[in-house]
């Protein structure tokens, strides 16, 4: 007769491999799933570059850059039962020495999954209103459509050497981050993966850093 001890060992033993399986059936069925993100526009509406402190926390004045940008993106496709949150950013890139490439990101957003609205810190009347809007769904399409219009960004960009002043070639890229409740974190493709297609669009054309913006100074009076 096996003891009280051996039993409960072989019950846990069963129960974890139980919710191993299942696990794994959960996570395999985001495989079947299409995925065809795309995004439509993507602009920048207004770049300056000035020289002063970025961050409070910076101990010197350097140039870094505030781009502004427009952004339209349906990302809809990639909310299943099985997507907890939707990590979306948006990087500046431009050619450096060599081969290099220099990449900063400017804006990013997270997009919870209804069944994860708790997860955001939020206020109350907020949190009331996305409980309202997921009642009865189970996968809320309008939770990955992104409409941005002359969108501030929240982050500048700077460089180690604190030089940014008229860069040409740079562009704007959206990025994404799909965060399962089971599996394994999945970015950006590079090329299709059956019914997971690649980001169709979001990049922008290349446009250039404007010189730096200096300051008004005030006119002298003429003496009589």
């Amino acid at each position: 007769m096996y003891n009280s001890l051996t039993r409960i060992q072989n019950t846990f033993g069963f129960f974890t491999t139980v919710a191993f399986v299942v696990a794994a059936l959960i996570a395999a069925s985001d495989l079947l799933t299409p995925r065809t993100p795309s995004a439509s526009l993507i602009a920048p509406t207004n770049v300056q570059v000035v020289k002063g402190r970025p961050h409070y926390y910076s101990s010197k004045k350097e140039e870094y850059a505030i781009i502004k940008f427009s952004l339209d993106a349906d990302l809809s496709s990639l909310f299943t039962w099985n997507t907890k949150q939707l990590f979306v950013y948006v990087t500046a890139q431009w050619p450096g020495s060599g081969n290099a490439t220099n990449e900063a990101v400017i804006w990013d957003s997270i997009i919870t999954n209804p069944s994860a609205d708790h997860l955001q810190n939020i206020g109350p009347v907020a949190m009331k209103k996305l409980k309202r809007s997921a009642e009865g769904k189970t996968i809320d399409p309008n939770r990955g459509l992104l409409k941005l219009r002359n969108q501030k960004p929240k982050y500048q960009i700077t460089h180690p050497s604190g030089k940014i002043a008229e860069k040409d070639d740079v562009t704007l890229k959206l990025h994404y981050n799909v965060q399962p409740w089971v599996g394994l974190l999945t970015w950006n493709q590079d090329q299709d993966i059956g019914p997971w297609k690649q980001l169709v669009g979001g990049v922008s054309d290349t446009f250039s850093l404007p010189g730096l913006k200096k300051k008004d100074t005030p006119k002298k009076k003429k003496s009589n």
